[in-house]
């Protein structure tokens, strides 16, 4: 089982504030000491267009050789790619949409240009030597078009890995799925050659389905899974938008179920109250982490009150 920590790149660039760069190179090093092996670190997107990020060649910097998992960045044009290279990263992720909306709203461009963009910019980064993750935004709804159609996802999806994608990660990015609907997206990806090996689930917790959601792509046969650490992101596209799922709330679920992770929740937990401190946070999205951070403050001031 893979969880595919994002909290780095898409969990900071939601922040109300500029994260400084050493905060995100030691939280990029506690994520990683805490078992983490694929972590998207950055993204090399135009400093203007996502200032949170303009660091993007700084904190690689920190993390060259230093750092054992894997650095993904995200990447939207050839550009991007030219610098993500030159900055040493492992993989790298490139981005589509299933609706014409949010792709003008978000790529500039319809979602047939998208794709072609992407598809395009996997076979650059093959060339490069490096491997290739594709998004597919919007999977499941979109805020101004509504429910999407699985038959549309599967087919950017076989796109994607038909051009070379590693992974095609699927984006609930406004958090409206549901676990049926989330079976029926993985059945037309299979039913169009996509293999469930291949496939990535991305969550947002909005409407409370998250983990439902995973249960269902994992009985579907999905294996990886995005998630933020102490729940960091949101989408802007989404009133009432929560944020990523919490990689402490899915590492909770599949320990649960005898789900080996590799990942030491503690050290997890333990990361989220230290990045809450440094990011001004009044608490911490994931529950599993402010339960097990409750359980712990009560069990000290028990032991305070026997001494």
């Amino acid at each position: 089982m893979t969880v595919y920590e994002v909290g780095p790149r898409d969990g900071l660039q939601a922040e109300p504030g500029v994260v400084p760069t050493a905060v995100k190179a030691e939280l990029c090093r506690r994520l990683a000491a805490a078992g983490v092996r694929r972590l998207e670190v950055t993204s090399f997107v135009a400093p203007r267009w996502v200032p949170a990020l303009a660091d993007a060649e700084a904190l690689m910097g920190q993390l060259r050789g230093r750092l054992d998992a894997e650095t993904v960045c995200l990447v939207p044009n050839r550009r991007g790619l030219q610098r993500a290279v030159a900055a040493g990263a492992t993989e790298v992720a490139v981005l589509t949409s299933a609706t014409d909306t949010f792709a003008r709203a978000n790529l500039n461009t319809d979602r047939d240009g998208a794709l072609r963009a992407a598809v395009e910019l996997t076979g650059l980064v093959l060339d490069a030597g490096l491997r290739v993750r594709g998004y597919v935004s919007m999977a499941f709804a979109d805020p101004w078009e509504g429910p999407v159609d699985p038959a549309a996802v599967a087919g950017i999806g076989a796109a994607l890995h038909g051009a070379g994608c590693r992974t095609v990660s699927l984006g609930d990015t406004i958090g409206a799925a549901t676990p049926g609907h989330v079976t029926a997206v993985v059945a037309a990806l299979g039913a169009a050659g996509v293999p469930t090996g291949a496939l990535a689930l991305h969550g947002h917790d909005t409407y409370g389905q998250a983990l439902a959601n995973v249960y269902a792509a994992l009985l579907a046969g999905v294996t990886e899974f995005d998630a933020s650490v102490g729940g960091l992101g949101r989408c802007p596209y989404a009133p009432g938008a929560t944020g990523n799922l919490a990689t402490e709330d899915l590492v909770w679920m599949l320990h649960g179920l005898g789900i080996a992770t590799g990942l030491d929740l503690d050290q997890l937990v333990r990361t989220s109250a230290w990045l809450a401190a440094r990011t001004g946070r009044a608490g911490i999205a994931s529950r599993a982490a402010t339960a097990l951070l409750a359980a712990d403050a009560s069990a000290t001031e028990t032991e305070g009150a026997a001494t």
